[in-house]
């Protein structure tokens, strides 16, 4: 019998945009990154209203933006963290279907610019059509991977990401493109999941639990590393312990919880 390993990163990039291809194709928002549910159709209890909230965000937030915008798919709020200034560039790694890039051009005030990069097709198109419903003139999306971005050096302000680095199977690089397209001066405000314990092999080998922020999940001690190597200061990783409930409706193991959890993480480049 075949012994269970870790999958490739080639796996795991198809795995990901074909089960959140799917997600963007379907209607519902709340389920968080459930493994079965409009993040392939879990059953919840959590009103889409109240997971939001629970998340961080607030009821003028969550009616702020276009219907459809919000799919229910993070684990923390980065925007109430990141400072957003008027005139800036932000970008969000892995947007989605635009949620937080509308709430940061909400901030902006018709100043600055957004821009989003997704590396799912389906993704893409759905935000982009939110865009346009909501008239968000200084939005944009991009198709591409966060391991290699569509954008210039030392071009944005600020990036935003939300409950999407722990998905990739190339985190150093995420990371170093990050360092790489932001401003000197310029900052990181994310909101992610991160290991507090080290993960059981079958968490960390089943495609099911990586695809639900769960499998990919980096130590929060070798994630401050990373982001060291990449060059940021001023570090900060602060838990989110009540999310661990929220975690546990993630997969069919109720023990992810007990190690991972959310965190909202900012760091600069000087």
């Amino acid at each position: 019998m075949k012994t269970s390993s870790i999958p490739n990163h080639d796996e795991v990039r198809s795995y990901v945009r074909e089960r959140y291809g799917a997600i963007a194709e379907q209607a519902g928002t709340g389920c968080g990154c459930s493994t079965t549910g409009c993040c392939g159709g879990a059953e919840t209890e959590i009103p889409p209203a109240s997971y939001g909230e629970k998340l961080g965000y607030t009821a003028a937030d969550l009616n702020a933006v276009p219907a459809g915008s919000d799919l229910g798919l993070g684990c923390g709020n980065p925007v109430a963290i990141a400072s957003i200034r008027s005139g800036e560039t932000v970008l969000d790694l892995g947007s989605g279907a635009g949620f937080d890039c509308f709430l940061a051009a909400r901030q902006l005030a018709g100043t600055g610019r957004v821009i989003g990069v997704d590396m799912t097709p389906a993704m893409i198109t759905k935000a982009r059509a939110n865009a346009r419903k909501g008239g968000y003139q200084n939005v944009e999306f991009r198709l591409g991977e966060i391991e290699a971005l569509p954008v210039a050096d030392a071009s944005v302000d600020l990036i935003l990401s939300n409950c999407v680095i722990n998905l990739s199977p190339e985190k150093p690089r995420v990371l170093h493109e990050a360092f790489r397209v932001l401003k000197p001066g310029g900052r990181l405000a994310i909101a992610d999941i991160v290991a507090t314990q080290p993960l059981p092999a079958e968490m960390k080998t089943k495609l099911e639990a990586i695809g639900a922020c769960v499998g990919g999940a980096t130590l929060v001690s070798e994630l401050r590393a990373l982001l060291a190597a990449a060059g940021f200061t001023r570090i900060d990783i602060a838990l989110k312990e009540p999310s661990r409930a929220l975690i546990r409706e993630w997969t069919d193991d109720p023990r992810a919880g007990d190690f991972v959890v959310s965190a909202l993480i900012t760091a600069h480049k000087d």
